[in-house]
């Protein structure tokens, strides 16, 4: 594909080749950080491990889904979706059939309602665990990346995600933002956060990663990725930098291809390496592979999460790194392409994995390793080792100290005043201003008061934000305007095209909520036809920068990364002229008619 050839030349040539080590920073003497050295006690640890049963053994690697606001008493539905895909009704009997050493937590799954049931939930899980033999405690995890993916809603504190910061530049913020993502996460009995995204996106058609990426500088990334794992650290949670060896340059999703990324191995090094081994210096509790094929790193051509080249060549032995080693979802088909849902979790342990997350068929997938290792295809003394990582970081989390969370005081962290205000001002600092033609922006409340708002309305990330059409409204309303909004979707059909066209006559100026605009898509249409009718158009790309690249007849345009209500609010300060814009491209946008020419570079970005 030509975006990414120009896109590697353009990086290579424009970026440091390697990222500076970062250190581990002393943390607050009241958390408890991952990792502290002096809290693992592998010789007790060691006996924990030789009084399990195979069994035992076996379960202490799968990370699995569950159904249910609640541990043992979830609504009908949910146990039936339990014994339909599990075999069992509640988390509780989960934790008891299978003995899996944790659960992961999804909105879909009816895991996370509200901050006071999520705690609740968490608290139910740990004491199924602990009123069993041996009472190993659970790591409970979840996806809350911010931005474009985050599991857990309002009313916790929903911050800008990785681009957004990217877009900032700030250390300080990424930082900040890691530890009051942690704080609530902490606070709601979540003790391990799949992030932050170390994958540099260095190709603007990548379907999957995109702004979950910090940007397309490895150099830049690296340092924010260290930033977040600092952050989230001292807040105690346990961090998974994702997706190794880097996921950012593809044109397929994993979830439902296997993609295969052409970097030889020298562009690897340059590219895709320095954010993890950043990961690594920062003190990252674990790193979660990729379903990618990098056929330089291993000419087998085997996804990378079942490479023993790579995870255990390149991760464990190259890069150093002996901490936890999970799987990305074990039901992508990127994963399950090649091999069987019973031969995968067995590969993945012998490429050097640790733990095996949410495989579709959790019985299927657990007696495929019990019988590897009863047929000696594994070893007991490999299962002992992932085994023992895992028990270490539940330690160093001091999960088996105490792995209760107060429920009473949930509220006095999760989306508290001072957060909220943080995530603000974190905002406000991200939106990015790309073109302003004749200084149209900041718009003025007297000469432009009329506005009409039209757009997408794009399901939120949390699913419980937005839409964003109305936000924006809704924000610019506060700030002294007097607005009118249509929505137009993603794909406005000609009908409604006309409809806006219509609306916009007489209006001080129209607002473009775009959303991931292609070569074919109808917002060019919609953008085009309001630029005809003479009234000042702005558009505003809610997902990914490119936008603009496609967009004929903008008088301004910004970027804002996502389209939570925090960034959608920022973005309507900068039109009013309340804040300064500030951010800066993370990534490089190409020109739409000739892609071998960079519109705008990164680091581009206007102020006023």
């Amino acid at each position: 594909m030509q975006d990414r050839s120009l896109s590697r030349r353009t990086l290579l040539s424009a970026t440091a080749v390697a990222a500076a080590a970062v250190s581990a920073t002393a943390l607050p003497a009241h958390a408890r950080p991952y990792p502290a050295p002096a809290v693992a006690r592998p010789g007790r640890l060691r006996r924990i491990v030789s009084r399990m049963t195979l069994e035992e053994k076996v379960g202490q690697l799968f990370v699995m889904r569950v159904y249910g606001h609640s541990a043992t008493a979830p609504d009908r539905a949910d146990i039936d979706a339990n014994l339909a895909e599990i075999g069992v009704r509640t988390a509780a009997e989960l934790i008891a059939k299978y003995h899996v050493g944790g659960i992961i937590y999804f909105s879909w799954a009816h895991n996370t309602r509200n901050p006071r049931q999520i705690a609740a939930l968490s608290n139910g899980i740990q004491r199924a665990a602990r009123d069993r033999p041996g009472a190993v405690p659970m790591l409970i995890a979840t996806d809350q990346e911010h931005g474009a993916v985050a599991r857990v809603g309002k009313p916790a504190t929903l911050l800008p995600g990785a681009m957004a910061l990217g877009a900032s530049r700030s250390p300080a913020d990424a930082r900040e933002a890691a530890r009051i993502a942690g704080a609530e996460l902490a606070a709601m009995g979540i003790n391990q956060n799949y992030a932050p995204d170390a994958d540099v996106n260095v190709n603007p058609a990548n379907p999957v990663i995109g702004v979950r990426s910090f940007g397309a500088d490895p150099a830049a990334v690296a340092g924010l990725v260290a930033e977040q794992i600092k952050g989230y650290r001292s807040a105690g949670i346990a961090t998974t930098a994702k997706h190794f060896p880097g996921h950012g340059d593809t044109t397929d999703d994993s979830h439902y291809a296997l993609p295969t990324i052409h970097h030889t191995r020298a562009q690897w090094t340059a590219l895709d390496a320095p954010p993890f081994r950043a990961a690594i210096a920062a003190g990252t509790a674990s790193i979660m592979t990729a379903h990618i094929v990098v056929p330089s790193l291993d000419p087998s051509e085997d996804p990378a999460t079942l490479s023993r080249p790579i995870v255990t060549g390149i991760l464990r032995e190259q890069l150093g790194y002996d901490g936890v080693v999970i799987t990305d979802a074990l039901d992508m088909k990127g994963v399950r392409e090649k091999y069987g849902d019973d031969r995968v979790p067995v590969l993945a342990l012998k490429a050097g994995v640790d733990q095996l997350l949410n495989p579709p068929n959790l019985r299927l997938a657990r007696d495929a390793v019990l019988a590897a290792v009863r047929g000696g295809e594994l070893s007991v003394r490999r299962i002992e080792e992932s085994v023992l990582r895992v028990l270490t970081l539940k330690e160093r989390l001091g999960l088996f100290r105490d792995p209760y969370v107060p429920v009473a005081e949930v509220s006095r962290t999760v989306g508290s005043r001072a957060h909220l205000a943080a995530a603000d001002r974190i905002a406000d600092a991200t939106t990015t201003l790309l073109v302003n033609e004749g200084g149209l922006l900041p718009l003025n409340r007297n000469r432009e008061r009329d506005l009409l708002v039209v757009g997408a309305d794009v399901a939120s990330p949390s699913g419980t934000t937005g839409p964003p059409v109305s936000v924006l409204a809704g924000a610019l309303t506060e700030l002294g305007f007097t607005t009118t909004t249509q929505v137009t979707g993603t794909a406005p059909a000609q009908a409604l095209i006309d409809a806006a066209v219509t609306a916009a006559r007489g209006k001080g100026a129209v607002i473009v909520a775009t959303y991931n605009v292609s070569a074919s898509s109808a917002q060019r249409t919609l953008v085009r036809a309001l630029a005809e009718t003479g009234v000042p158009v702005v558009t505003v790309a809610l997902r990914n920068p490119y936008d603009i690249a496609q967009l004929s007849g903008v008088r301004a345009s910004l970027a804002t990364y996502s389209w939570t209500d925090v960034e959608v609010r920022a973005a309507a300060r900068v039109i009013a002229g309340q804040v300064r814009p500030r951010g800066r491209l993370p990534v490089p946008v190409q020109r739409a008619d000739d892609p071998a020419r960079v519109l705008y570079p990164i680091g581009h970005g206007l102020t006023y």
